[in-house]
């Protein structure tokens, strides 16, 4: 595996890669939902690229930047063992310049949701992953579906900027408990731990629900925010692939999000309905 750092460095090394390329980028702190990723691409293309970059464009003033987990050496044992070829890993000075041309996240997509919650924090994600695209080039990008308003935005990027490659979603991954693999989940105590399950449950919750034929989201939510009650929740929300707002669930259509904090730590996890 090559670790390379400049981009001088990585665009050496993707110019001697030869056939598919898949791509995996990350901010580090791996884990099992990363390796996922890279499993992925490692069994569809014939070289794999993953990054690690703590991007600070998609960080707002005030949260977790600095204290953001880094864990180089582990991070670049799990990528040695995962069977990656090139390993990216940039300071900010390598990736940005002064006065920079730059891209934004769609108007709608990109202030929605996450985008209130958080704004500018998409136009700082698209920002970073076009450039390591572009760095890249790769044949296929995966990305998880935890992070599905990030998913959705990115296939968008691909589409509307004639980008020549695939956006690949990859399942979210979980604790044998429910919980939704996260890098901010080593935020929690033990005790915040277990009221983040919370989040899980009243997803697995409106999933039985619908199961069972109910589809109107005002019963589905009121059900899950019963499960969620002594969370601070933020939203659940039901929308279409589209990210457009449904009434009633579409099967085969429709994804339920929820973000919450527990205690300090603001978590998100969704169900693909």
């Amino acid at each position: 595996m090559k670790v390379v750092r400049s981009v001088e460095a990585l665009k050496e090394a993707r110019a001697e890669l030869k056939g598919s390329v898949g791509f995996v980028p990350t901010m580090g702190a791996l884990h099992e939902g990363h390796v996922s990723l890279i499993r992925k691409a490692r069994e569809e293309n014939d070289h794999v690229i993953v990054s690690i970059f703590v991007n600070p464009t998609q960080f707002l003033p005030g949260e977790d930047l600095e204290k953001y987990p880094r864990k180089e050496e582990a991070d670049r044992r799990i990528c040695e063992l995962a069977g990656v070829d090139i390993l990216f890993m940039p300071d900010a000075s390598a990736m940005y310049g002064e006065d920079e041309v730059t891209v934004r996240a769609p108007k709608y997509l990109g202030y929605i949701l996450e985008g209130h919650r958080r704004p500018g924090h998409f136009d700082g994600v698209v920002r970073v992953v076009l450039k390591l695209f572009n760095l890249t080039r790769p044949t296929r990008a995966y990305f998880g579906k935890k992070d599905a308003q990030q998913l959705v935005i990115l296939q968008r990027m691909v589409s509307d900027l004639f980008l020549p490659l695939e956006i690949v979603p990859v399942e979210t991954v979980r604790e044998a408990d429910g919980l939704a693999l996260s890098s901010r989940n080593v935020y929690l105590s033990a005790e915040e731990r277990q009221k983040a399950l919370a989040i899980s449950k009243a997803l697995k919750r409106a999933s039985k629900m619908v199961g069972a034929g109910e589809l109107d989201v005002a019963r589905l939510k009121e059900a899950m925010e019963a499960v969620l009650a002594e969370l601070e929740v933020e939203y659940v929300a039901f929308v279409n692939r589209r990210f457009e707002p449904v009434e009633k669930i579409e099967i085969q259509n429709s994804i339920i999000l929820i973000a919450a904090r527990v205690g300090q730590t603001r978590l998100i996890d969704n169900i693909w309905l």
